[in-house]
């Protein structure tokens, strides 16, 4: 549920700054366009009330006005990896059909310093507003700071119900939880997990996986930590305890890596172990056997969040959060344990 809107969710609008100077909403936009003389001590009260309140023009509903083309920022940590670039492709996608530009920034570590740096980047531009996509630690430290004068939307995977900003969601705790329930259902005892990074304690995948086996009654293995990339499943592998017959990797990458470890080893997929991935990326099909994955439509997830940016740009109205549940895209690597002995 939507919380209720503080003094800072609420973008200042041209009225604020006429009632903060005293003077009518003509003569500020009068100030703000130049396109009339106004008075030197009325020009300075109403600019020092455009300071004081953050005020910036609506540039998405001006560009609209002049028929120019408006730019919003999207800031990330990486514009290469899967989700992100399928992300970014659907905001670039329903930005170009609405009339928008998109002015993409990184921002490559959590360092007060480069954070700093990034944002100053990108609002010295005159952006109608941004997007951050919040899938890392970078992502959630840039969008705490950023600054609310501008309309900021975020897309994210776990859900967080007390979020500062607007999101878009992918709700992969759901996806976790599904996934696991599935492997439950084929008849293994419990379900090991290979994790991609997190941003907290209870980061959205690794939480679903946790709450699927606790509901069950099920013994919970320990976490197996990781990166994002294959090289890293390939070593995690390493890690699985010789009676795992269930793993549930965080991304496809993991799973293709640690995969290709237990083939290595002798272990036949999916009669010794069943695998399963995350978000669906191109290749999982291709795969041998293919591989059973949770599919996240992340260009629906770009567009989605656009669309929520729009809106809030034209109408000042902060838009609630969208959340789209994942399906499960069974394949060959996921099936009943073979009995052992």
């Amino acid at each position: 549920m939507l919380r209720m809107m503080d003094a800072r969710d609420r973008v200042p609008v041209l009225a604020d700054v006429a009632a903060a100077a005293g003077v009518s909403l003509s003569t500020v936009s009068r100030v703000i366009t130049g396109r009339a003389p106004v008075s030197e001590k009325t020009r300075t009260r109403v600019m020092e009330a455009v300071a004081r309140l953050g005020y910036r023009p609506n540039a998405a509903a001006q560009a609209l006005v002049l028929g120019r083309s408006a730019t919003v920022a999207v800031i990330a940590n990486n514009t290469l990896r899967w989700g992100y670039a399928a992300t970014l492709h659907g905001i670039e996608e329903e930005a170009r059909a609405a009339g928008f530009s998109v002015m993409i920034a990184v921002v490559e570590s959590d360092d007060p310093d480069e954070v700093r740096r990034g944002i100053d980047g990108v609002w010295s531009q005159p952006i109608a507003g941004a997007i951050v996509i919040d899938f890392d630690a970078v992502g959630a430290v840039t969008l705490a700071a950023l600054p609310h004068n501008v309309p900021v939307v975020a897309a994210s995977g776990a859900w967080q119900p007390e979020a500062d900003r607007p999101h878009a969601y992918l709700d992969d705790f759901e996806g976790g939880r599904q996934a696991t329930e599935y492997l439950l259902s084929l008849g293994h005892e419990t379900v090991h997990h290979v994790a991609i990074p997190s941003t907290g304690e209870r980061s959205g995948r690794e939480w679903g996986w946790r709450r699927a086996l606790a509901d069950a009654g099920r013994a919970v293995p320990d976490v197996i930590r990781a990166g994002y990339h294959p090289e890293s499943g390939y070593a995690a592998a390493e890690q699985l305890e010789p009676e795992a017959t269930a793993v549930l990797c965080g991304n496809d990458e993991l799973a293709i890596g640690v995969a290709r470890r237990l083939q290595e080893r002798g272990v036949s997929i999916p009669d010794d172990v069943s695998i399963m991935g995350f978000d669906d990326q191109p290749f999982a099909a291709m795969w041998v056997p293919s591989l059973s994955t949770v599919g996240q439509d992340f260009v629906g997830l770009g567009k989605r969040t656009f669309a929520m940016l729009h809106s809030w740009m034209l109408s000042n109205e902060r838009p609630a959060h969208s959340t789209v549940v994942p399906e499960l895209v069974l394949r060959q690597s996921t099936a009943t344990p073979r009995p052992r002995g």
